[in-house]
């Protein structure tokens, strides 16, 4: 459902990219939320979790619930799937359907952050993976039942990354937190990271030289093309697949030289995680691990469900620029973190406005609020 890395250039600055796969398309809003921004997490039973923005970010989103008309969508339904600070921060969702289970008691008196809220809080308090850290594992966070799934409970976890190339794992399983510094920068979906670390052991034989020839009793055998060496990654687009092809392509494509080709170079990299839709089908009954939107049924009435890649975004952490791509473009949209720092209240933008703009900034600094 979703593959995120990070990578770095020539001389050590960090990049990160994602794609995020679905069933449907969804109302995603592109939106900048200033330094200062208040927010409020609620979870029922508990008191809130009151906090100010004290970073800008930039944030795919989308709601949290389904309007109605008489509660139609404000600014506070909108939930961070993906997003980028000013300090070079990175926070990413992606699905991951365990998490949900018996969670850790938490006292009635006190403040509660909703997961759902994790990027909103994690990208407007922080500027790098250590403090994320230290305050998620001092700050109380409970999953809640999400009604735009259909009640299900917070169905992902978390990646952080940061200006460092240091990378975080929050991970709810069967309602347990974990935390994980993640080594290889990676993540796809279940099972939890550390069995996709431990996977990762069945593949040390790999390397990027291709090895061409080869010798069977008088018979020397040559290999009629390049390539060979990607002969031992898994073909699937699985989450196990994915993880492994993932962790090759972070490790062996080669480090660029200036901050443009490293975007360039990730965005190749991202290209091969790229799904087209029907590319894989699911029959209904044949027990395929799809989310349910609730009030979203598969366009024109088809009888199967096709994941696509909804979006692919990149992230350049050093200059704070944010690059986003939907299904229906080939190219990416630029925003340029800085060039929005002198807007003082929220801007939102659908996604489907993005269509081929080479650089959105401007678009999305003239955008209304929600």
């Amino acid at each position: 459902m979703c593959t995120s890395l990070g990578y770095r250039d020539a001389d050590g600055r960090a990049y990160f990219g994602r794609t995020l796969e679905l069933t449907l398309d969804l109302p995603y809003q592109m939106a900048y939320f200033p330094a200062g921004f208040a927010t409020s997490s609620q979870v029922d039973g508990h008191a809130p979790v009151e906090y100010r923005a004290r970073h800008a970010m930039l944030a795919v989103t989308m709601p949290g619930r389904v309007p109605t008309a008489e509660a139609p969508i404000g600014l506070a339904d909108l939930k961070v799937l993906e997003g980028l600070n000013d300090q070079g921060l990175t926070f990413s969702l992606l699905s991951y359907p365990t998490a949900g289970g018996k969670q850790r008691g938490v006292e009635m008196t006190q403040a509660v952050l909703s997961a759902s809220d994790l990027g909103s809080w994690c990208l407007g308090q922080f500027a790098t993976v250590a403090q994320v850290k230290e305050a998620v594992a001092a700050q109380p966070i409970l999953l809640v039942p999400l009604a735009i799934l259909g009640g299900v409970e917070s169905p992902f976890h978390y990646v952080v990354h940061d200006a460092t190339g240091a990378a975080l794992v929050i991970e709810f399983d069967r309602g347990e937190m974990k935390l994980y510094d993640n080594p290889v920068g990676v993540m796809t979906n279940g099972p939890r990271f550390d069995w996709h670390l431990t996977n990762l052991d069945n593949y040390s034989f790999l390397s990027n030289v291709d090895k061409s020839a080869g010798r069977f009793g008088a018979y020397k055998a040559v290999q009629p093309d390049s390539g060979i060496a990607t002969a031992g990654l898994p073909s699937s687009n699985t989450s196990v697949g994915r993880f492994v092809r993932a962790a090759y392509y972070a490790e062996f494509t080669e480090k660029a030289a200036t901050p443009d080709l490293a975007v360039r170079t990730l965005a190749h990299i991202l290209n091969t995680f790229d799904r087209p839709r029907g590319a894989s089908i699911d029959y209904p009954g044949q027990g395929g691990g799809h989310m349910e939107v609730a009030g979203l049924d598969q366009p024109q009435g088809q009888s199967y469900v096709t994941e696509y890649t909804c979006w692919t975004s990149l992230s350049d952490l050093d200059r704070k620029l944010f690059f986003l791509r939907d299904y229906r473009s080939l190219n990416f949209t630029r925003f340029d973190l800085g060039a929005l720092a002198d807007l003082t209240a929220p801007r939102v933008m659908p996604l489907e406005r993005l269509a081929e703009a080479a650089d959105a900034t401007a678009a999305l600094k003239a955008a209304p609020g929600a």
